[in-house]
């Protein structure tokens, strides 16, 4: 019969011992690394500095109040940009005139109703050339805001200065439609709604002069 090794116990014992610490160890979670610090933001305009620069630019229009109130709202859109506010500006004032357009439209289709009831006979006539003036002043704004849309900045001056020139220009035919409407009411005598539609032409053509004044602003900046 062959005597027990003396390795035996010793195996066992080692065993025994070591075996519970071993898997103790690995049944523990490994740390997790930490985390690593994210980014700062980069800094962006308070929306102080975007007011500020609005209220900067509406000084350089003749109607600065107007311009303020009209454009308030688009401060944290335009972000200091010339282009983005002047473009602000020119669909605002198109946004007036299409409500304007709207107000004439009925007008003149009640006075043509009703012009043998009294009115002067040159109401109606009046009233519908400032429907008139007042769509090619549409149509005109309509065709600035496309080229603002479309602006291209990355290439030569020559072809910015070119494209901002027929904004220019579709705008100042605006406001020409404009002043010609409420002209043409010098010759309208005891009719009511002369003075409001006056008043809201007049309204539309601040607009339309302070979107022409921030598009030359525009130019300007690009120019120097």
């Amino acid at each position: 019969m062959n005597k027990p090794s003396l390795h035996q116990p010793i195996l066992f014992f080692f065993l025994a011992t070591l075996l519970p610490l071993i898997l103790t160890v690995h049944s523990q979670p490994s740390p997790s690394p930490s985390p690593s610090p994210s980014p700062s933001p980069s800094p962006s305009p308070s929306p102080s500095d975007d007011s500020d620069f609005i209220q900067r630019s509406c000084n350089t229009t003749l109607y600065p109040d107007v311009c303020v109130s009209s454009l308030s709202n688009f401060s944290t859109y335009v972000h200091n940009d010339p282009a983005l506010l002047a473009r602000a500006a020119i669909s605002v004032t198109l946004s007036n005139a299409l409500e304007l357009g709207k107000y004439l439209s009925n007008v003149s289709t009640l006075l043509e109703i009703h012009e043998d009831g009294g009115h002067h006979p040159t109401a109606a006539a009046v009233f519908h050339d400032c429907f008139e003036n007042l769509k090619d002043a549409v149509d005109e704004m309509r065709d600035s805001m496309k080229q603002m849309r479309d602006l291209v900045t990355t290439g030569s001056l020559e072809s910015f200065r070119f494209q901002m020139s027929n904004v220019q220009t579709w705008l100042s035919a605006a406001l020409t439609n404009e002043e010609t409407c409420t002209d043409e009411f010098k010759d309208v005598q005891d009719e009511p709604r002369k003075d409001e539609v006056c008043a809201r032409v007049d309204g539309v053509k601040k607009l339309t002069s302070n979107a022409l004044a921030l598009v030359n602003r525009c130019v300007d900046n690009a120019i120097r």
